[in-house]
């Protein structure tokens, strides 16, 4: 959908995600260090709730690039000419993240997929989704090719850095990176939207202006460090909540070996007395 809320769709979808796993990867990471690097049952059932609202997210997405009162309907071709392509497109790119999150859940569900399957499909969707958008947006005015052009920084280092958790799985500076270029792609779908289509009807941004690239260019910039920052913050917290269970767990722990040894030592004084 060319219009604002076809830009925030896919940014809500991104950014619910990417804010996510960034709480998601740390408390993985923390929870394993030291360990044996075996997923329990309960943290497997929360990767298939996630992939199947991966999977659910990209659908809606589909339905509503096709199903609005102008979209194609399902229609690709009619009377010599294409259908709405723009549609088409976009659902072409949520239907490769459908089928990412499709295989993330037989993953889990289904013992015989080859570990690293579902990083291959999802690097898959993140580079379909680049190439898509590289040829999106040609013969179009320059301020619109170039703030979607800099959204395949995001979209392509993705696809790079899940391709390498093929490889290097659970590492968790890919995870925090592939996390942190995902809010940047949430952000920049709302930011592409606010410029585009301003939903308050205000005035419309000068296409030709050299000053609005420059300005774009530096606003990308702050998005990024925004994303970096949410990441960190979240990292931080985790451990830190993650630190004071673990005092009070172990303060805990230790008040009952506490009360044990004074009991023990109490049934002594008895037993003492009692002989005599």
């Amino acid at each position: 959908m060319a219009n604002f809320k076809g830009h925030a769709l896919p940014g809500s979808f991104f950014l619910i995600v990417g804010l996510w796993w960034s709480v998601k990867y740390p408390l993985k990471y923390f929870h394993q260090k030291g360990k044996r690097r075996q997923l329990s049952r309960n943290y497997e059932r929360l990767e298939i709730i996630e992939a199947a609202i991966r999977t659910l997210f990209p659908v809606i997405g589909i339905l509503a690039e096709q199903f609005v009162p102008d979209g194609p309907h399902l229609h690709l071709y009619s009377e010599h000419e294409w259908i709405k392509l723009m549609n088409w497109q976009h659902s072409t790119m949520y239907l490769f993240f459908a089928i990412s999150g499709i295989t993330d859940m037989l993953t889990y569900l289904v013992s015989h997929v080859p570990l690293g399957v579902d990083r291959l499909v999802m690097a898959v969707a993140a580079f379909n989704e680049g190439f898509l958008f590289y040829h999106h947006v040609h013969n179009r005015p320059p301020l619109d090719q170039f703030i979607h052009s800099l959204l395949l920084c995001a979209v392509f280092g993705g696809a790079l850095s899940i391709f390498l958790e093929v490889i290097l799985r659970d590492n968790i500076v890919l995870e925090l990176f592939r996390t942190s270029l995902v809010i940047l792609q949430g952000t920049w779908f709302w930011q592409i939207g606010f410029v585009l289509f301003p939903p308050s009807g205000g005035p419309q941004w000068d296409q030709g202006d050299h000053a609005n690239l420059m300005f774009i260019t530096m606003c990308f910039c702050w998005h990024y460090l925004a994303a970096l920052c949410i990441v960190a913050v979240n990292y931080s917290l985790v451990h830190c909540l993650l630190t004071r269970l673990k005092r009070r767990r172990e303060g805990e722990i230790i008040g009952i070996q506490e009360l044990k040894s004074d009991t023990t030592y109490q049934k002594a004084l008895l037993n003492g007395s009692d002989e005599e």
